[in-house]
């Protein structure tokens, strides 16, 4: 059999909705307020089939540049070959939510900043600081001599009426 390649092709799993997410969406989601120039993600909604975006546009953000009733106009980057296009695109809110990426950044330079600031108020140089992940627990000695060893066994079946 041939290949379909139809607008919406290969979006099974893209569009599918979680594990108890069917049904109606949440009354934040349309009554959320979005100003131009706020950053948003893309995520197209399986449950609305109006308004949704093309499976491209499915996990990226944009900038609103301008809103409507039901829709948001999005500014999105788009490879084509070589360059990279901004693409103007009209997605109903239901496909739309805010990014809190910038917010998270500013509270971490505001708290750097503090930071700063009281080093700087004690007369003590702040090491430049980097964000490294969680490091493993150190290690240790198990002294067989001090702990109690304890044989761990299954209980038997029985069958309870």
């Amino acid at each position: 059999m041939t290949h379909s390649y139809g607008l919406r092709s290969g979006t099974r799993s893209l569009f599918a909705r979680g594990f108890r997410q069917h049904g109606r969406l949440n009354a934040t989601t349309y009554l959320r307020t979005y100003k131009v120039g706020d950053i948003v993600d893309i995520k197209a909604n399986g449950n609305v089939q109006k308004g949704m975006p093309h499976k491209f546009y499915h996990g990226r953000t944009g900038r609103v540049w301008i809103v409507t009733p039901r829709a948001v106009g999005i500014v999105v980057n788009k490879r084509v070959g070589p360059r990279i296009i901004a693409k103007k695109i009209y997605i109903r809110v239901d496909h739309v939510k805010p990014n809190n990426a910038r917010i998270v950044a500013a509270e971490r330079r505001a708290a750097a900043k503090a930071e700063k600031k009281a080093a700087k108020a004690a007369g003590k140089p702040l090491p430049p600081k980097a964000r490294f992940p969680a490091l493993p627990t150190k290690a240790f000695f198990v002294n067989p001599r001090d702990t109690e060893v304890e044989t761990i066994a299954p209980l038997k079946y029985e069958l309870l009426l």
